[in-house]
């Protein structure tokens, strides 16, 4: 198995892998995530993939911002691999890559959102050096407007 790693830092480029995006979100439109992405691309926001033969195998999304108590950060967003290919290595490509990101963009730390009752993530997460900081609260104010 040959694997690639692509950025992807445009719009077309990332809504060409909505299929592997719907392995996290499966009822995601294109028209939904068109509109997400073009508020998210002008804020930072790339993706990375892991590909062999231009197949994508796994995909996250991350962007660089600053917060006070952590300096510049890298964030994790939308991370998923294929249930095919999972427990092959296609996860740890993906955190290294975003480690040396982090690295080469001089930020203090790497941080990520697993929903609550997503264990493997938790086990994998553990496995990759990440541990739990805090809480994340969320207040919904509107379910309709959830991708979930």
């Amino acid at each position: 198995m040959e694997l690639k790693i692509r950025e992807l830092t445009t719009i077309q480029e990332m809504l060409d892998q909505i299929e592997t995006m719907r392995f996290l979100y499966p009822n995601l439109s294109i028209e939904k995530y068109e509109n997400y992405l073009s508020q998210m691309v002008p804020h930072n926001y790339t993706q990375i993939g892991v590909f062999e033969n231009n197949i994508c195998l796994g995909i996250t999304g991350c962007w660089s911002a600053t917060k006070l108590w952590t300096g510049k950060y890298l964030e994790i967003d939308n991370f998923v691999v294929n249930p095919d290919v999972r427990s092959k290595g296609i996860g740890k490509l993906l955190t290294d890559y975003i480690e040396q990101k982090a690295i080469d963009l001089d930020c203090s730390s790497i941080v990520l959102d697993a929903f609550t009752g997503n264990f493997a993530a938790h086990r994998f997460y553990y496995n990759q050096g990440y541990g739990p900081k805090g809480f994340h609260f969320v207040k919904i104010l509107d379910e309709k407007k959830l991708t979930l």
